[in-house]
């Protein structure tokens, strides 16, 4: 390393000003150095200014980052934010080397942006200035969001200039600005400036410094905010804090409650006992009511009513009862909340209750559809499945048919065909409701007849708009014992007429279920033997009709003794399209009497001489005597019952 060389990392190492690299080459010129030495001297003058450069970059962002450390700090321990705003702005203008830093923030509520902090400002217009958005510098980094700087204020045309800002900066004497904003995510909250009152060009390297700084000024500002809101939330909270404590015994009382009635909902418990739990916690006596005259509507309030409080216990809009508290002239909100949550916890457990009942009497009708239409199970599966249902098969059973009796029934069939005639040529009014309420009919016997078959250990289903069910047959009992009380059971229960047709006992239907589709066979011919035969609304096995009863009980020749009977009447009307049958009916049931004859008809007098005469033509003349008469009658039953049947 040369002598001359060793002066530059002299003046390096003492940090000399950059004039004093020139002296080296100065001297050695001067004691007349040649060009080789000279251009050495240069050479090295241009590395030893490059690393003073370096070095002076590097102080400077050691500078730099220390301020910001510094900053970052300050926020840590953030107790004022004023104070932190000063040292952001008094840091920014020593980094900076400005004459002039400032603050500015936006004031949403006055529509306007003022000025918060300064420092090295001598005006007092100035640090009192209030411009309103997108005014001056400050307005248009406020709007676009991004630094803004000029090297003459008052020369620069891109932002609007308006005379109380323009005399506010005149007052202080600024001339080179930089402004960046200040930025909570996306929003603009102010804007932070470096000023000179001289021209001056701002390095990229100084606006990224100064953008820096009001990001932590943007989070100081941010953090006061939610420190503020957090002191209010702790305000808040300690109000609450005092209403709880007040209410403290409330909430146990709650707790309480709760805990209760989960314990009833876990345990299985029922209404009675959800009843119970509430009567302990409201030192009173509730009860449920399945009806109430002046309960409340299902809204779920509580109400008094006299000395009583009602809550009603409902679910989808339907009334399902209500819960009733006695022994309390008034209920503070908590208690009747309380009540009003036991009718909710009611009403849940009536809806499982029912829902569990409903899946019960699907698998009970299962299991008969089962029996009636696939008797190849397998009697231990047939076993397993009625077992669970708390049936037991291997007892003499009885299949039933039941049916409700509506308001047309027994009506005759061209009377009951006048009236739908009549019905369709109004417009066919009511004829939907009329299917609606069969449909629902049916829905309330199929319900019926499978809580019995529950009740009885025996089964029950829908089946060809009435309803079937399978009964064990007690030791006392017999098939028409069996009819008769299910009539007057199903028919309380539905308030309603209900008829009931009984089948012969089928003996062990788990070994061998294929009798039990014959006896439902013959249970619905004895059904319709009994509307037919003016008994709609009672109960009877075949065995309870005499000889109608046995041909019931074997209908295999049933056919064959109407055709040898009445074959040739029944034929005459089908070809010509005449009403004998019928007139021979009406003649037996008016006692033989002609005259009677014509009126339940409706027809002349002669008109039913004629139809008797060609009768006696078809059937003999002996058609009317004693015998002939009897057999005639049965066969008439016989064959309005296999008509209706086959309708």
């Amino acid at each position: 390393m040369s002598h001359d060389q060793a002066d530059y990392l002299e003046l390096l190492a003492r940090g000399a000003a950059a004039e004093a690299y020139d002296r080296p080459a100065l001297l050695a010129r001067a004691s007349g150095a040649g060009p080789e030495k000279l251009a050495a001297l240069e050479h090295a003058k241009q590395l030893a200014l490059r690393v003073r450069a370096e070095l002076e970059g590097r102080r400077r962002r050691e500078a730099e980052l220390s301020a910001l450390f510094e900053t970052a700090h300050d926020l840590a321990g953030l107790r004022d934010l004023d104070a932190v705003l000063r040292a952001i702005v008094q840091r920014a203008r020593s980094l900076l080397g400005t004459e002039v830093a400032y603050l500015s923030l936006n004031d949403p509520s006055a529509g306007d942006t003022y000025m918060r902090v300064t420092e090295g400002s001598v005006s007092a217009r100035f640090q009192q200035v209030r411009l309103g958005m997108g005014e001056g510098l400050g307005g248009l980094v406020a709007q676009t969001a991004r630094p803004y700087v000029t090297d003459s204020y008052f020369d620069d045309a891109r932002f609007e200039h308006t005379p109380s800002i323009d005399t506010a900066v005149r007052d202080e004497g600024l001339v080179a600005i930089l402004g960046v904003p200040l930025m909570l995510g996306s929003q603009v909250i102010g804007v932070l400036f470096a000023a000179d009152r001289r021209a001056r060009v701002f390095e990229r390297e100084q606006v990224a410094l100064l953008a820096s700084f009001a990001a932590h000024a943007a989070v100081a500002i941010d953090t006061a905010n939610l420190l503020a809101e957090t002191r209010s939330a702790l305000a808040e909270l300690e109000k609450a804090n005092e209403i709880i404590r007040d209410h403290s015994g409330v909430i146990e009382r709650a707790s309480e409650v709760h805990d209760r009635l989960t314990e009833v909902v876990l345990r299985g418990g029922g209404v009675d006992d959800v009843a119970a739990a509430l009567s302990e916690v409201l030192d009173g006596t509730v009860r449920f009511t399945d009806s109430h005259p002046d309960a409340p509507g299902a809204d779920g309030r509580a109400i008094r009513r006299e000395q009583e409080w009602v809550a009603a216990v409902s679910a989808g809009g339907e009334d399902l009862g209500a819960l009733v508290l006695a022994g309390h002239a008034d209920l503070d909100p908590v208690d009747r909340r309380t009540l009003e949550r036991g009718a909710m916890v009611t009403s849940l457990l009536l809806l499982a209750r029912r829902s569990a009942h409903e899946a019960e009497q699907r698998v009970r009708g299962e299991l008969l559809d089962d029996l009636l239409d696939a008797p190849d199970r397998d009697p231990r599966l047939l076993r397993e499945r009625a077992a669970r249902l708390g049936a037991d098969l291997d007892v003499p059973h009885v299949v039933l048919a039941a049916r409700m009796e509506g308001p047309d029934s027994g009506v005759p069939e061209q009377e009951s065909a006048g009236r739908g005639a009549s019905a369709r040529g109004a417009g066919g009014r009511g004829a939907g409701t009329a299917v609606e309420r069969e449909s629902a009919d049916r829905q309330r016997l199929w319900a019926a007849a499978s809580h019995l078959a529950a009740t009885r250990s025996g089964l029950a289903a829908a089946r060809d708009g009435g309803a079937v069910l399978l009964l064990p047959l007690g030791p006392d009992d017999d098939a028409s014992e069996l009819a008769c009380r299910t009539a007057r059971q199903l028919g309380g229960a539905l308030r309603e007429s209900v008829t009931v047709g009984a089948s012969a006992p089928v003996a062990v239907p788990a070994g061998d279920p294929s009798p039990i589709a014959g006896a439902y066979d013959q249970a619905r011919r004895c059904l319709d033997a009994l509307r037919l035969l003016g008994r709609a609304g009672q109960g009877a096995a075949a065995q309870d009709l005499g000889f109608l009863g046995l041909l019931l009980a074997d209908p295999g020749d049933i056919d064959g003794f109407v055709g040898r009977t009445m074959g040739e009447v029944v034929a005459y009307d089908r070809r010509r399209g005449t009403d004998l049958v019928r007139t021979m009916d009406a003649y037996f049931a008016s006692g033989m009497s002609p005259a009677r004859t014509k009126d339940e008809l409706h027809v002349h007098v002669n008109t039913v001489a004629q139809r008797l005469e060609r009768i006696g033509r078809l059937l003999g003349p002996d058609w009317q005597s004693p015998g002939r008469a009897l057999e005639i009658q049965l066969a008439l039953r016989l064959h309005a019952m296999s008509e209706a049947v086959a309708r």
